[in-house]
């Protein structure tokens, strides 16, 4: 089913702040304890954040050159993080973007390993998630920088989706050989999430038309630069949703209760999309959280949903309290 820009209804959940005072807070990801990683995009700063409000700069990344779209972007923790403690970020260099390993102690020093290097990067259209799927690889999303033809090109990084072993070596049923790519055709993926039946649901902006949200296929062509939206050319998939650009320009994608939750840089809302008993997307609801845009949306390990507001990546109108963490219940 596609979804437009006309929500089903609007709700305003209760809202609990964990932390403000940050700047352009991107990525999150949680440790065992509770407490979560969380990367600020043009301070190159990762942080510890505890559920009760308690920020702690862990380590400044050294070698990020952020740019209007770019910066330390994603992060992730290993699964295996009580036996390894390696954590993963996705960081625009001045040369590429690229996947960074280490303990927080070789952030520190400056000193993790890069797994995965020449992802194009750009002013815009970096991409940056970074997720780890019930199969225990890493799913990487990538931009085409503004250059459409790279989302087409299997030798390009650029315009795709990615997996890789944590190692960075390249599994060997991803569907195109020694290749970390998963699919592509892609403008600028956002968020990733995977619902209760394993099932990998992506969104991203689109140009001037719609804003999507894919169900993602090994191999699949998503159809960027000649198809935006649902367009119905033979060897192209489709979206399963679309959202007019004036609503969304979405970003961070979590699936809880039994919906797609998508964060968005418009409309000053975040959507919840419920995801049918047969895989098909029902009809969005606006989630009014603050008046605010919000770009990441994570489930944290006690059941509610954390948000990350962006007002003040140059695009928003910051107050006093900079950017701020917030936490829903999906269930009501």
């Amino acid at each position: 089913m596609t979804v437009q820009d006309r929500p089903s209804g609007s709700v305003a959940p209760d809202v609990t702040t964990i932390v403000t005072g940050l700047r352009v807070p991107w990525g999150i990801a949680f440790f065992p304890d509770g407490s979560a990683l969380v990367s600020e995009r043009d301070d190159s700063r990762l942080l510890r954040v505890t559920p009760d409000g308690r920020a702690t700069v862990l380590a400044e990344v050294d070698g990020v050159t952020p740019t209007s779209e770019g910066g330390l972007l994603g992060v992730a923790v290993s699964p295996d993080y009580a036996q390894d403690g390696q954590i993963f970020v996705y960081a625009t260099t001045a040369h590429d973007n690229r996947v960074l390993r280490g303990s927080i102690a070789d952030f520190r020093s400056g000193t993790p390993r890069a797994i995965l290097t020449a992802i194009p990067r750009g002013d815009v259209h970096n991409g940056g998630r970074l997720a780890f799927g019930p199969d225990a690889m890493l799913y990487v999303t990538t931009g085409e920088t503004g250059e459409g033809a790279l989302a087409q090109d299997l030798d390009s990084l650029g315009g795709k989706i990615l997996r890789i072993e944590p190692s960075g070596s390249i599994p060997p049923d991803n569907p195109f050989g020694d290749s970390p790519v998963w699919s592509y055709g892609h403008r600028n993926v956002q968020g990733l999430a995977w619902d209760a039946q394993g099932r990998l649901w992506a969104d991203e902006y689109g140009s001037s038309l719609w804003d999507e949200i894919n169900l993602i296929e090994p191999g699949s062509n998503y159809g960027w630069p000649a198809a935006e939206g649902t367009a119905g050319v033979p060897g192209l998939t489709d979206p399963q949703a679309v959202f007019a650009t004036t609503a969304a320009s979405p970003s961070g994608l979590a699936f809880a209760a039994g919906s797609l939750w998508m964060g968005a840089l418009q409309g000053r809302t975040t959507w919840r999309v419920p995801v049918l008993p047969g895989g098909e997307l029902g009809p969005p609801v606006a989630v009014r959280l603050a008046d605010a845009r919000t770009r990441t949306v994570v489930p944290a390990p006690d059941g509610t949903l954390w948000v990350t507001t962006s007002e003040t990546d140059g695009r928003g109108t910051p107050g006093s309290d900079g950017d701020a963490i917030l936490s829903i219940s999906p269930a009501g």
